[in-house]
């Protein structure tokens, strides 16, 4: 029980770290830090690998460079669909 939770708090601190460095930031709170802290470990082993320092299951560098990632191609994503001229 307690590694669930401190795999859940890794995730909110490596997503809020990502949304922080990333322009525009992630919406949604802790919720959006959460979603981005285990999107971006998932993204960050897949294009870098698992190296560094392991908290939580997390591989510490490579999930916040995920993370960072993940939020500007969500920033970007937004913006285009914010954009694009009405029908």
């Amino acid at each position: 029980m307690i590694g669930l939770l401190i795999t859940i708090i890794m995730a909110i601190v490596i997503g809020a770290i990502g949304s922080a460095i990333a322009p525009g930031g992630m919406p949604g709170g802790i919720l959006g830090a959460m979603i981005a802290g285990f999107v971006g470990a998932w993204l960050g082993a897949l294009l870098l690998g698992n190296w560094g320092p392991v908290i939580g299951g997390f591989s510490v560098v490579p999930a916040i460079v995920g993370a960072v990632i993940f939020v500007l191609l969500l920033t970007l994503l937004a913006r285009m669909l914010n954009n694009r001229p009405s029908a």
